[in-house]
Order: C-alpha cells, then sequence, then structure tokens
C-alpha cells in the first residue's frame, strides 16, 4: 500500500470514529434535573459523588442537582416541571396520593440513622427525656422531619403534640432561631450536629434510627408523565443512583474527600458521618414491606391521609432491583 493510499485509510477511520464518538455522545446527552430536599444532608450527595465520578454520564445523563428547603419545596419543583426527579423522604410519598403528579421509583436508604435531635452547647437539655415540652425545629409540614419529631413524643409517652415543631426551612433558619434561643433545638441532619460538636456550638442528644428501625428514609422521585413517556430515562437514572451508592461504599477516602467539600466540611466530620450512615443505604431500591407498612401507618398517625393508601398509589416497582 502506498503511503498516499494509507494515508487516505488513517483518514477515513479516524472520520469513522469521530462519528462513532459523535453518535455517542449524542445519545449521551439526555439533561436532567434533580431535586434536593435539603442542602445539608450528606445522603443527598450521592447526586455529588456519581456526577464527578462520571457513573451518571457512563448511563448518558447529564444531571444538574438543585438543592431546595424541605419535601414541600421539592414537590413544588416536580409539580412544575422544573425537576424531572427527587431525592426526597419516605413520608414525602403521600404529595403522590393527594395529587402531586410524581411517583416513588426506588427507595435508597432505610432506618434514619442520618437526622438527629441537636441543641446549644448552652442549653440545659441533656437527655431526650427533657425535650417533653420543647419546641424543634423541622425543615417543611409533611416532612420526614416533623414525622420524627412526632415519632419520638409517641415513643417517650407524651403523644404525638408532646414536642412542639416549627417549620423553619433551610438549616441556617433553624440554626439562627435555635442561637437566639426561639426554639430549643432542631431536627436536623446528623452531620450538621457533628460540625456544629467540632466548633462547640451544639450537641446531638439522639440519633433516630432507633425509633423508626423499620423505615424508608429517602425515596426517588420521578415525574409520572416521564415515567410513561420515556421509562428508559427513569431506568438509567435509576440504575446510575445505584451505581454511585456502590461507588460511595467501596470508596471511603474518596467519598470523604468530595462530600467534604460539596457540604463545606471537616473531612474529620465526614470521616465519622460516612462510617455511621454509609449503612443506611438500599443496594437495589427495593421497597421492603415491612417499611412500607410503617409508612403508610405514618400518614394516618400525622393526619396527612385518612386511610391507608395502595402501594401503586406511593411508589412503581417497575424499575428496581436496580442494576448498577
Amino acid at each position: 500500500m502506498t503511503k498516499r493510499a494509507w494515508r487516505s485509510v488513517t483518514v477515513a477511520v479516524a472520520g469513522l470514529a469521530a462519528l462513532w464518538a459523535g453518535a455517542g455522545s449524542g445519545l449521551a446527552n439526555d439533561t436532567v434535573h434533580v431535586g434536593k430536599a435539603a442542602a445539608n444532608a450528606w445522603t443527598f450527595t450521592t447526586l455529588d459523588v456519581g456526577k464527578e465520578a462520571g457513573i451518571f454520564a457512563k448511563h448518558g445523563l447529564d444531571v444538574e442537582i438543585v438543592a431546595l428547603p424541605g419535601d414541600a419545596k421539592l414537590q413544588q419543583g416536580l409539580a412544575s416541571g422544573s425537576l424531572e426527579f427527587a431525592l426526597g423522604s419516605g413520608p414525602s410519598m403521600a404529595f403522590a396520593v393527594k395529587g402531586s403528579p410524581v411517583i416513588a421509583v426506588a427507595a435508597f436508604a432505610g432506618p434514619p440513622r442520618n437526622l438527629s435531635v441537636v441543641v446549644g452547647t448552652d442549653s440545659p437539655i441533656k437527655t431526650v427525656e427533657e425535650l417533653k415540652g420543647k419546641t424543634l425545629s423541622i425543615t417543611t409540614k409533611g416532612s420526614l422531619t416533623e414525622w420524627l419529631v412526632k415519632r419520638l413524643s409517641i415513643a417517650e409517652g407524651w403523644g404525638p403534640e408532646g414536642i412542639t415543631t416549627a417549620a423553619l426551612g433551610a438549616y441556617e433558619s433553624s440554626l439562627a432561631a435555635m442561637r437566639t434561643h426561639q426554639i430549643d433545638g432542631m431536627m436536623t441532619a446528623v452531620e450538621s450536629g457533628y460540625q456544629l460538636e467540632e466548633k462547640h456550638e451544639g450537641r446531638v442528644i439522639t440519633d433516630m434510627g432507633r425509633y423508626a428501625p423499620d423505615f424508608i428514609t429517602h425515596v426517588v422521585f420521578a415525574r409520572k408523565n416521564l415515567v410513561e413517556s420515556n421509562p428508559d430515562v427513569v431506568r438509567r437514572f435509576v440504575n446510575a443512583f445505584f451505581g454511585s451508592i456502590a461507588y460511595m461504599k467501596a470508596n471511603r477516602d474518596k467519598t470523604i474527600e468530595i462530600t467534604a467539600r460539596v457540604l463545606n466540611q471537616q473531612k474529620s466530620t465526614m470521616a465519622r458521618v460516612y462510617d455511621y450512615e454509609i449503612s443506611m443505604f438500599l443496594d437495589d431500591g427495593r421497597f421492603n414491606p415491612k417499611a412500607v407498612a410503617v409508612i403508610k401507618d405514618s400518614f394516618v398517625d400525622m393526619g396527612l391521609l385518612p386511610d391507608k393508601p395502595k402501594d401503586d398509589q406511593l411508589f412503581t416497582t417497575a424499575f428496581v432491583p436496580a442494576k448498577p
């Protein structure tokens, strides 16, 4: 083969390679907007870790991440069409029954080990028993944080109203209110409590895992019209999301590095959080029937729904078990 012929073949092969790459990237450019129900929650950094590790891109997705102050705002974002997916609480599946155009497509966290009651360092409250009659901040009405306050109060024998709640939205608002003694404490992320302990500004009174051992703390939501019109995107997102969880479980140091940067916290804090919360994550998104039953009871207990809903009103099993 002459040099000229060889050059022609080389150029042709390079051109085909470029076309194949272009075709692949064209198929891979599905941009999805994904909301988090809290900006400061370590369990929601799964999105950030998966994005940085290239896992969503591997599944043909470009992920745009939006942090919102609580489940109610998250549901508004889904209802408005500004979000395709969202990471929210198990109790917020009640929104779907009440008319929100969403459905849970996977469960990704079990007992709520990631949430805790935190008080200021100058607070006289030292034990759970001293929380009776006090006021704790929550994110929004109908949220997991509200349900857990009521769950704690009931478990301690004080009834659902034994602790007063104040819906203050974002963590910063709760922290400001606690510092000025407008509230007695916060139902907030464990990682926020650990950070306050390191700064000598707060104390963790209790985590909430022991109050709900059979539970679905977090789920992945999708818009119903997306589930119906483009199930392939939903399937790829679910698979990528659980691929991200698998990556976090297998890469402790890298996960600590990324989450410390995302949450603007010390690596020492994130290492403590990782070791405590990583066991919450589920591997394949399936909905535990015992946990689903507890969730349904919670809807009635909190007055969110008059009766227990059917499974298909809350979630679909079409995309689980996930295949990362």
